[in-house]
């Protein structure tokens, strides 16, 4: 019998229903084309009324390579179960109201036979650091089987090396879930992202810690085999939720950047 992991952040994240949720996510695509798809991307993950603007100009990038894409590695942060290394799901698909994405059991067998990567359903249950990835996703490229990988408490050579076995070619694309700083003064916030921003600009891995970003673990290892393959970063976008839908007493930051 096949599994589906639901939506568990319908409704609190982003829209319930498929009319109103590709509404929304059409209405973030924003932005200036690219002279050719990036690899990766790191994109937001908060409340699309917060993040998406942000986060629909990094996937606005990857428009040209819609049927070129098939396979997609998403790592985000775990927020509510710890955890060493990084967690698999064992479902058959994860759900949002735009419809079901299949999981990509083959490369979940091959991430696996890595030390530090292990099924664990509880990590992916309620996790919304990758389930707000999808909508942009399956808008943007429709059809492609996925890999989700939350992360815990994991260097940046194991999420390098976890990379690097599932990197692929043209066909497979890298998506690193992650917010930037947490809870500063708006000013505050656009100092320290843009610290962030410039160290993921530059590949540099020694400056980007969890005060930085949520997502710094998976953000560092994709950086790290970035530097080994020879690509470059670009910000695609840099704002905080001051600029888009909230307070700017106390913010979160949002960057979305692109991996060529």
């Amino acid at each position: 019998m096949e599994m589906t992991r639901p939506a568990a952040v319908a409704g609190i994240f982003y829209p319930t229903t498929a009319d109103a949720l590709a509404v929304d996510v059409q209405s973030f695509l924003k932005g200036t084309p690219l002279a050719a798809a990036p690899k990766a991307v790191i994109a937001p993950h908060a409340g699309y009324i917060y993040s998406g603007p942000v986060a629909g100009r990094g996937y606005h990038t990857l428009i040209p390579a819609a049927g070129v894409i098939t396979r997609v590695i998403l790592l985000g942060p775990s927020h509510r179960v710890p955890l060493l290394g990084l967690a698999a799901s064992s479902a058959d698909y994860f759900e949002t109201p735009l419809g079901k994405v299949r999981l990509d059991r083959q490369t979940t067998s091959l991430a696996l036979s890595l030390p530090q990567v292990a099924l664990l359903d509880q990590a992916h249950a309620l996790e919304h650091s990758l389930e707000v990835q999808l909508p942009f996703l399956q808008t943007v490229l429709r059809d492609f089987q996925l890999l989700p990988l939350v992360v815990g408490d994991a260097t940046a050579d194991e999420v390098a090396e976890v990379l690097d076995l599932l990197w692929g070619g043209d066909e497979t694309l890298i998506v690193v879930s992650s917010d930037l700083s947490h809870y500063h003064d708006y000013q505050t916030a656009q100092q320290m992202d843009r610290r962030t921003s410039d160290a993921i600009e530059q590949l540099n891995i020694g400056q980007i810690g969890p005060n930085d970003a949520c997502g710094c673990r998976a953000i560092n290892g994709l950086l790290l085999q970035a530097k080994r393959l020879g690509l470059h970063c670009k910000t695609i976008a840099l704002a905080n939720s001051g600029d888009t839908a909230g307070s700017q007493a106390q913010v979160v930051g949002y960057g979305a950047y692109v991996f060529l």
